[in-house]
């Protein structure tokens, strides 16, 4: 099957069009993932400002992940569902949306995603060595930098989508 066959057949399921279709289906699931957003971002912003060494200097790196994540990995697994779930409202014309909003927000998705694998694979796992120090390493920072980019470009992507998408 074919990408445009699975959007095709996407965009015909019920659900699909529960979502097209319905008063509340939509507004109540976008509401969900921009409160989710909110949620998600303000916590990934301070583990940020935290790495860059703005905010939070006397808290331990090591403490600050350990209240941040849980609040960061659930906010993020509902917005992303929360997310397919708009998307698969008209699977078709966020796909083929022009500009591309949808395909930058999803590339910049996956960078971000990258950015975390790398930074826990490599200076996150040596916390330990840097927890009490107020100065950050040079690679922790510029993962935050990385971070702090990527969210701005997925949230304009994200809004943007909105502009170029066909009316209902």
């Amino acid at each position: 099957m074919s990408l445009a066959s699975f959007l095709e057949w996407l965009s015909n399921t019920q659900f699909s069009i529960f979502m097209r279709e319905s008063t509340w289906g939509e507004p109540i699931v976008e509401s969900v993932h921009v409160l989710t957003l909110t949620l998600f971002l303000g916590f990934a912003v301070m583990l940020d400002m935290r790495l860059l060494g703005v905010v939070l200097k006397r808290r331990r790196m090591s403490e600050v992940l350990a209240q941040f994540n849980p609040w960061l990995f659930g906010g993020f697994a509902v917005m992303i569902v929360s997310g397919a779930l708009l998307f698969s409202a008209d699977p078709v014309s966020f796909y083929n949306t022009h500009p591309p909003f949808f395909k930058i927000k999803m590339i910049m998705l996956v960078l971000a995603g990258l950015n975390v694998l790398i930074f826990n694979a490599t200076i996150g796992r040596k916390v330990a060595q840097w927890d009490l120090n107020p100065k950050t390493p040079g690679a922790a920072k510029a993962a935050a930098v990385v971070s702090i980019v990527l969210w701005v470009l997925i949230i304009a992507a994200g809004r943007a989508i909105a502009y170029v998408l066909p009316p209902p």
